[in-house]
C-alpha cells in the first residue's frame, strides 16, 4: 500500500506546482532526498532517481553557468519516469527546459519559498514518520507519569476498565482496542489509535464513552512513545509467577525490543495501582534505583556474615 505521495508533501509544505501536475499521484518509497548537484555536473552514473530531487541556491546557480545545451540536456535526465518529484527552494526561478521536461515526463517540479537546508530536514522528518515500518497491536496504550504504557491481554481480561481507572487517577488516555504502532527509529516505537477510535472507550456493561468528553482534554494524548509492556492475564494457581521482579522479559515489537511485565488477574487485585507503580518503578530503574537488585545484594550480605560466624 502507499503511505505518501507527491500530493501529500505539495499540501503538507504548501507547495506550489509549476509544471506536471499529472504526475502528483506519483509514489514515494524513501525518505532519502537527493540535492542533485553532481548530476548537474553530467555524472548519472548512479543517479537516485526514485528519490525527491531538491535543487537549491547552490545547484540553480551552477545549472545558470552551464551553456544552454548542457543544462537543458542535465536538467531533462533529471526527469525520469521513477522521479516523485523536483523541489526548487527559496522561491527560485525555474528553469524554462526543466519545465518542459517535467511535462513530457509527467514529473511533478514543485517550488518552496524556504532556504534549502530547512526545507529538507523538515521533508525528511515528514517523510521517515509515514514511511517507518507499522504495525497495530490489540490492547490500551497509557501515558503514565510520562511512561508510554500499553497494556495487553485476552479480551474481556480487563484492559479498558483499567484504562478507566487509570484516567481517572489522572493519567492520559492514547488509545484503546488497537494501538496502532510506528518505528521512528532504531528503538523508537510511537503508539497511536485509529482515527475512527480516537478518545474512545469500550467497557462492557456501558458501553461506549469519549474520555475527552467526560474527563477534558486533558486526559487524552494524540501520541506516545511505547517504553513498556503490561500484559494482563488470568491467574493460574499452577504458574510461577516472578515474585522479585530481578529478571526483565522483553517483547518485539517491529524491529524493537520492549519491557514486558506479566501481571494476573483475579478477584480484589487493583489492576490501575499495580501498573501505576509498574510506571514509577520502570522510571526508577531508568534512572539507576533497582529495588530488587538492593534487596538481593543485601541478602547476599547477611547471608555472607552468617556464614563467616
Amino acid at each position: 500500500m502507499v503511505k505518501v505521495r507527491t500530493k501529500d508533501i505539495i499540501e503538507k509544505f504548501g507547495l506550489e506546482l509549476l509544471s506536471g501536475e499529472e504526475g502528483i499521484n506519483r509514489p514515494i518509497t524513501t525518505s532519502d532526498i537527493s540535492r542533485p548537484g553532481i548530476e548537474l555536473a553530467g555524472y548519472f552514473d548512479f543517479y537516485p532517481a526514485s528519490r525527491v530531487q531538491l535543487l537549491g541556491m547552490t545547484e540553480m546557480t551552477f545549472a545558470g553557468k552551464l551553456n544552454e545545451g548542457e543544462r537543458d540536456y542535465r536538467l531533462e535526465r533529471l526527469c525520469t519516469d521513477v522521479t516523485p518529484g523536483i523541489i526548487i527552494t527559496r522561491d527560485l526561478e525555474a528553469p524554462e527546459a526543466l519545465l518542459e521536461a517535467s511535462e513530457r515526463q509527467s514529473v511533478p517540479v514543485m517550488r518552496s519559498k524556504q532556504n534549502t537546508t530547512r526545507f529538507s530536514g523538515l521533508l525528511t522528518n515528514f517523510l521517515e514518520s509515514q514511511l517507518a515500518p507499522t504495525t497495530a497491536v490489540h490492547g490500551v496504550l497509557v501515558d503514565i507519569y510520562g511512561v508510554g504504557v500499553m497494556i495487553t491481554g485476552q479480551s474481556g481480561v480487563g484492559k479498558s476498565e483499567t484504562a478507566l481507572e487509570l484516567v481517572k487517577r489522572g493519567h492520559r488516555l492514547v488509545a484503546d482496542d488497537c494501538v496502532e504502532i510506528r518505528q521512528e527509529d532504531e528503538n523508537t516505537l510511537v503508539g497511536t489509535s485509529p482515527e475512527l477510535i480516537e478518545h474512545l472507550l469500550e467497557i462492557r456493561g456501558l458501553g461506549i464513552i469519549d474520555v475527552m468528553t467526560l474527563f477534558g482534554a486533558g486526559s487524552v494524548l494524540k501520541h506516545k512513545k511505547i517504553s513498556l509492556v503490561i500484559s494482563l492475564e488470568n491467574w493460574d494457581q499452577k504458574k510461577q509467577y516472578d515474585r522479585l521482579g530481578i529478571d526483565e522479559d522483553k517483547v518485539r515489537i517491529i524491529d524493537t525490543d520492549v519491557t514486558k511485565i506479566t501481571i494476573p488477574v483475579r478477584p480484589g487485585r487493583n489492576l490501575a495501582v499495580i501498573i501505576e507503580v509498574a510506571a514509577m518503578n520502570f522510571r526508577l530503574k531508568r534512572m539507576g534505583m533497582n529495588a530488587a537488585e538492593q534487596f538481593t545484594n543485601r541478602l547476599s550480605e547477611v547471608i555472607d556474615e552468617n556464614g563467616k560466624d
